[in-house]
């Protein structure tokens, strides 16, 4: 393209060539231009219209405000109205760890007062959305109630620890697994003078070398050799309670050491007054023997309904699976 551009005042002529990209350039230059001066323009208009209060543009961004304004208060209340969801199924799932908290605290010994539970209920007349401050005061009761409860179920764990510390210092475990029953607690005709004679504890009848376990947790305070008892051990339990262990003949623990409940602590043996090898094993309460096959026995029927209540849980299991499937 070519350009002749005059001067009547100089009578001079000047001539300029523009290619076609230079023609392209220019045209896009144009256009930027104009839009930016469009743009301009309309935002110093619009913005004049509407602070003189023009009725046309007022109109208009009332509309737009109002859009606007819409569009935040119906997000806002679909969070809102998914939160307050959150929060039913919250304390929905709370009731049910009151319900929870309640039947191991009574299996603790530790019964819920009635201050503790909480009753609600009533006709469902109609219902609304929660506001924001409706929704806030939920969520701090909820903050509250979680606080109570895990303090209800801390008392309870100790409760329940401590439960289990006294059942394992109980002597409820057989001290020879493999051994069976002689001589029973109480008066019986002595095997070496044929005489009657108290017998204070139970005789196990087992091969020498057979493991001997402590009947329950506790520690070392006899470990010697005696007369009558051969090699002997005792062990404290706490609560005045002690066990004896006697006639080994090997011994693998000394005084002071702390033992555990089915610890190997000795090896079955004929040491002292004996006529076989066997272990004589005493409870004394005390220092008043006992009759150990009391404890036993307790320690059995432990055991039993232990399994008899997995039994039941296995079967409840089973049948809820099939009724799934």
């Amino acid at each position: 393209m070519h350009l002749i551009i005059t001067d009547a005042w100089l009578a001079k002529s000047k001539a300029m060539h523009l290619s076609g990209a230079k023609l392209i350039l220019l045209g896009l230059l144009s256009a930027m231009c104009l839009m930016l001066v469009s743009v301009g323009l309309y935002h110093w208009v619009f913005l004049t219209a509407a602070r003189a209060g023009w009725p046309m543009v007022d109109s208009v961004v009332k509309l737009v405000a109002k859009d606007d304004t819409v569009q935040r208060e119906r997000f806002l209340r679909e969070n809102l109205d998914a939160m307050a969801k959150k929060v039913g199924e919250m304390q929905a799932k709370l009731l049910q760890l009151d319900a929870l908290g309640e039947r191991v605290s009574g299996l603790a010994g530790l019964p819920l007062t009635e201050s503790g539970k909480r009753g609600s209920g009533g006709a469902l007349v109609s219902e609304r959305s929660l506001s924001m401050e409706e929704l806030q005061a939920a969520l701090n009761d909820l903050e509250v109630h979680t606080g109570q409860r895990v303090d209800m179920l801390t008392v309870v764990e100790s409760r329940l620890f401590d439960l289990k510390i006294k059942k394992l210092m109980i002597p409820t475990q057989h001290p020879v697994a493999s051994g069976n029953l002689g001589s029973l607690f109480g008066w019986r005709i002595d095997p070496l003078n044929g005489r009657s004679a108290l017998h204070t504890g139970l005789d196990f009848q087992a091969s020498t070398g057979v493991s001997i376990v402590a009947a329950a947790g506790g520690v070392v305070v006899t470990q010697e050799f005696h007369a009558a008892y051969g090699n002997m051990i005792e062990i404290d339990h706490g609560n005045d309670l002690v066990t004896r262990y006697a006639h080994a003949s090997q011994v693998h623990v000394k005084k002071g050491d702390l033992i555990k409940r089915g610890q190997k602590i000795a090896e079955v043996g004929t040491t002292g007054r004996s006529t076989g090898p066997h272990l004589h094993f005493e409870v004394l309460v005390q220092g008043i023997p006992q009759d150990p096959q009391k404890f036993l026995t307790a320690g059995q029927t432990m055991v039993n309904e232990l399994l008899v209540k997995n039994d039941k849980n296995l079967v409840a299991k089973s049948v809820a699976t099939k009724s799934v499937k």
